[in-house]
């Protein structure tokens, strides 16, 4: 048996379902970043334990989730609130579990989007680490994501978990990534200044994880990302196969990296605000309209 924490902000459209496909575990954990719908009272109606920790970023909440709450079991997988658990997955998980040669394990995702899975343009089997013996994971910031820092060896999940990751709609998945690209242009500015491209785990590297890595990090160089990233996606991933929904896929991640572009534009070249002149401002402001106040009384008492 493993322990298994879930992710949440803002789930309430998710979070049952989410909550029950995890039941197959005894210990279920949900970590809250401060929800203001009705994700705590839905999630408290289980016989689970429920957290509240105000959200910093989503490496640092991992961390302090994985040091503050103990799990009951030595293993623990990792869940958010737009994933399930499926049985056949649980099975495998368990199995891998007893393995005493590895202290964690990668998980690949099936991306639904508009009713189906988008297999090829999502660079599918995309792994995650998931499954982990506890004190032995942690997890960095990189982007608006994280990457995780194991200590000992790992391995490969066959069995996967569907991914609604448009379940709450367009519009919540645009003001997200709205937020995750502010994230991604900071992160590309510190990769042009101080990172550089690990071209032999590009080339041969030993797992889907070290090749898809340094491909995102050398794609940071390219120039006309978001075109280039829709041609890779929809002609040489396959994405044409996706139907419909690849175009609409394939489109919304081009946009994406349109939208790192800019905002890596608009932190190198346009000036930040000065606070302390704009206090000066406002401050100065106030008293002209404080002095036309005192003006327009003697007026009126003249």
């Amino acid at each position: 048996m493993f322990s298994i924490y879930i992710l949440t902000y803002n789930e309430e459209l998710d979070i049952a379902a989410c909550i029950e496909s995890a039941m197959l575990s005894d210990d279920i954990i949900v970590v809250d970043s401060c929800s203001s719908d009705r994700t705590v009272e839905i999630a408290s109606r289980y016989p689970i334990r429920v957290v509240q920790h105000a959200f910093e970023s989503h490496g640092r909440q991992r961390t302090w989730m994985l040091e503050s709450i103990p799990p009951k079991h030595q293993w623990v997988y990792i869940l958010e609130a737009d994933e399930r658990m499926t049985p056949e997955l649980f099975a495998e998980c368990e199995k891998a579990s007893q393995n005493p040669d590895y202290i964690g394990y990668y998980v690949a995702e099936r991306v639904m989007f508009m009713n189906r899975w988008i297999r090829y343009s999502t660079q599918y089997p995309r792994y995650q680490m998931r499954l982990f013996r506890h004190g032995k994971v942690w997890f960095t910031d990189y982007g608006h994501t994280e990457r995780e820092v194991c200590e000992g060896a790992t391995s490969f999940l066959k069995e996967t978990y569907p991914h609604y990751t448009c379940s709450k709609g367009l519009s919540r998945w645009i003001d997200k990534h709205n937020r995750y690209s502010t994230d991604e242009a900071q992160e590309t500015l510190y990769q042009l200044e101080q990172g550089k491209v690990n071209w032999q785990d590009l080339f041969f590297g030993k797992s889907e994880v070290e090749r898809r890595r340094a491909l995102k990090d050398l794609s940071l160089r390219l120039p006309a990302r978001p075109l280039l990233r829709f041609i890779y996606m929809y002609f040489i991933l396959g994405g044409c196969l996706d139907g419909r929904a690849g175009v609409a896929w394939c489109t919304l991640q081009a946009f994406y990296e349109y939208l790192i572009l800019l905002k890596v534009w608009e932190m190198k070249y346009l000036p930040k605000p000065n606070l302390d002149a704009t206090a000066i401002l406002v401050q100065e402001s106030t008293q002209q309209l404080q002095g036309a106040d005192s003006e327009t009384t003697q007026v009126d008492a003249a």
